[in-house]
């Protein structure tokens, strides 16, 4: 649309910038998917939700070589297997961890490359980063990842459209454990976790304190044997995403 020389500079900068207002618009709304109640409602399979019987077992952030063996260490004292969200750039790191929790039977999944938060529209980046994230976990693990889970669980257009471009899931959760902050102790993990899980549910927790609070991972790592006992008083199986039973 062409301007007169006289119209109002605020007109004008409101047509200048429409084009922009639409791009972000469309780039962001996705995230809104983060708000729990709403993913739960409209989307439950982004949500993570599957067999009534079952809860996902899913931690983020990793590998850690301060904090991830000692997470496997108490999984294996459990007898539960779960799946991990793990950043490339970590894996790339630390592809002996990387290959060790594949090698005692948990999933990989893939948490985006770095922990950024992508409000920016950057398609090519995205895209690049997914690609570079899923070739780190083929090469250190011998495995071609299935989900993604974006950082934040920001789910922006380019992020949803770059997964299933590079053939991975997006997934989110259905409840959390509150355990990325300073104050968080193992009851306060256990309390928040228990009163948002149910059955078929995803519970998202934190295998280290790369984008927490110092040393949070401790309260996650106290809080997991009552977690699991918590599920399985009430009837319900605790292990990965594939044993989930999600639609795809």
């Amino acid at each position: 649309m062409l301007l007169r020389p006289g119209a109002p500079a605020a007109r004008r900068a409101a047509l200048t910038l429409a084009p922009v207002a639409a791009v972000a618009a469309w780039h962001v709304v996705p995230a809104a998917t983060w708000l729990p109640g709403l993913r739960r409602r409209l989307f439950p399979t982004l949500a993570g939700a599957g067999r009534p019987d079952h809860v996902a077992l899913t931690f983020d952030d990793g590998p850690d070589p301060r904090s991830t063996p000692r997470f496997l260490d108490a999984l294996d004292g459990l007898g539960v297997r779960a799946t991990f969200f793990v950043l490339g750039d970590s894996v790339a790191r630390h592809p002996g961890l990387t290959r060790e929790i594949a090698g005692r039977g948990h999933e990989l999944g893939v948490h985006g490359w770095s922990h950024d938060r992508p409000w920016l529209p950057s398609p090519v980046r995205d895209a690049a980063d997914l690609d570079r994230a899923v070739r780190a976990l083929r090469d250190a693990a011998g495995v071609r990842p299935r989900w993604y889970r974006p950082p934040y669980g920001i789910l922006t257009a380019g992020r949803w459209a770059a997964a299933r471009r590079a053939g991975l899931r997006p997934v989110l959760w259905t409840a959390w454990g509150r355990d990325w902050t300073a104050t968080a102790t193992p009851a306060s993990v256990y309390a928040v976790a228990g009163a948002g899980l149910r059955g078929g549910g995803t519970l998202l927790l934190h295998d280290t304190d790369r984008a927490s609070a110092a040393g949070c991972w401790r309260a996650t790592l106290g809080a997991l044997p009552a977690v699991v006992e918590h599920c399985r008083r009430a009837g319900l199986s605790v292990g990965p995403l594939a044993d989930h039973g999600t639609r795809t």
